[in-house]
């Protein structure tokens, strides 16, 4: 089964067996409203396309489904994964639960393939499993990791983790955070103190990113997240877990519109290499039920 092969497959049937009128319209609105694109933007695509196929006169469906892809597609973008020069620091944010730490171990392990040399920061210290586990995946990959015990300063952890990847000429830090949103205050606090460090330490600004790890599978959940987030800090890229289990996918549609945020990464199982960086186009392709 493809991605969204339930929801791509009743747009597919769809566009391929209705001929457009009012009642075509109408459950494409439905459909799309099902599928976590929610319902403004539902009705503006719905109302772009009913003015093009009037002022084009459009009869076939398909025209239509090509038309959507393009409407969706300012919506959706990449994000460039590549290292830049120098040293880099992706700090990695998100909820409890969403599979932020072994999203961590899979991105260490995708830049390391590619010749990098990584070094892992356990800053999440008010949970004492998120360090272990941490440790679990640096021992696992034959990795670095800096940490110090539950309930320590995150904002050390995340010092001493620059300053040894300074010394030892590492490309890049990945830094687990809190996951808990206690109250935004203290997360805000938290994230602008682990900032001045990173840039207090001579880290470019191009090279410091914020990312946040979201679900795939909990739809509009993912927004309010990761809109949460980007208030507290501003984000720079989205990783997405569990995008092979994905039953919708329009969330991520919502979250290019609202925060303009790209994607960079999704995880697709659960091995180390269950990972790859973000396609625009398949993931488009595969929402909307446009075969290749």
């Amino acid at each position: 089964m493809g991605l969204f092969s339930k929801f791509s497959a009743k747009i597919k049937q769809l566009f391929s067996s209705r001929k457009i009128d009012e009642a075509f319209f109408e459950e494409l609105e439905d459909t799309l409203i099902e599928g976590d694109l929610g319902a403004r933007l539902t009705d503006e695509i719905i109302e772009t396309l009913r003015k093009e196929a009037k002022a084009k006169n459009l009869v076939d469906a398909v025209d239509l489904q090509k038309l959507m892809k393009e409407l969706l597609s300012q919506y959706i973008h990449s994000y460039d994964v590549e290292l830049k020069d120098g040293l880099n620091v992706f700090m990695i944010l998100g909820v409890n639960g969403v599979g932020k730490t072994t999203s961590i171990a899979k991105m260490a392990k995708w830049y390391t393939k590619k010749g990098g040399k990584v070094l892992l920061a356990a800053a999440d210290t008010f949970r004492a499993a998120a360090v272990d586990q941490l440790d679990i995946h640096a021992e696992r990959l034959g990795m670095r990791i800096v940490k110090q015990k539950m309930g320590s300063d995150p904002g050390a952890v995340v010092y001493d983790a620059v300053t040894s990847a300074i010394a030892q000429g590492d490309d890049l830090v990945l830094a687990d955070t809190a996951g808990r949103m206690h109250n935004k205050e203290n997360l805000m606090r938290e994230l602008q103190k682990m900032d001045k460090i990173v840039k207090g330490r001579g880290v470019k600004e191009e090279n410091y990113k914020k990312f946040i790890v979201i679900d795939a599978t909990t739809g509009q959940n993912g927004l309010s997240q990761a809109l949460l987030f980007n208030q507290a800090v501003k984000l720079d890229g989205v990783i997405l877990t569990k995008y092979d289990s994905a039953a919708k996918g329009g969330a991520l549609v919502q979250i290019g519109k609202n925060l303009g945020l790209p994607i960079a990464f999704v995880g697709t199982g659960e091995g180390y290499d269950d990972i790859h960086p973000f396609d625009k186009e398949e993931y488009l392709d595969a929402l909307i039920g446009l075969d290749k």
